[in-house]
């Protein structure tokens, strides 16, 4: 299950990536609405590359498909929630905000199949 550490390390990357572009490339050209929005993005996308991070350590010592289910429920949560976001931030076209829910679903998904995992094989 190296493939969370590596996927996890590689989000923390875009994420702060993120950030350091909306708080410095996007301050002066997107609305303050707009600005919080992105910033919202790249938040909960490090949140959940953090959680990826924790699935890889934890598969590196107890394999289970509950955590590999958990990272890919993580995975689709940072596209659809941050992905919307960022779109919506960058294009203004606020009908993108109805896919966002959905990867709060993957998040929540993801949280509760890494719960599940760590209940069910304890280290």
């Amino acid at each position: 299950m190296r493939q969370w550490l590596i996927l996890g390390a590689a989000s923390a990357f875009l994420s702060v990536a993120a950030g350091a572009f909306g708080a410095h490339a996007l301050r002066a050209r997107l609305a303050p609405d707009l600005l919080t929005i992105f910033e919202t993005g790249a938040r909960y996308h490090m949140y959940h590359s953090l959680g990826l991070l924790a699935i890889g350590l934890l598969s590196q010592l107890r394999p289970s498909p509950l955590l590999n289910g958990a990272g890919w429920a993580m995975l689709a949560g940072i596209l659809l929630f941050s992905g919307s976001l960022y779109a919506l931030a960058l294009s203004g076209v606020r009908a993108l905000g109805a896919i966002t829910p959905l990867g709060g679903v993957g998040f929540l998904v993801g949280w509760l199949l890494f719960a599940l995992a760590a209940w069910r094989q304890p280290v």
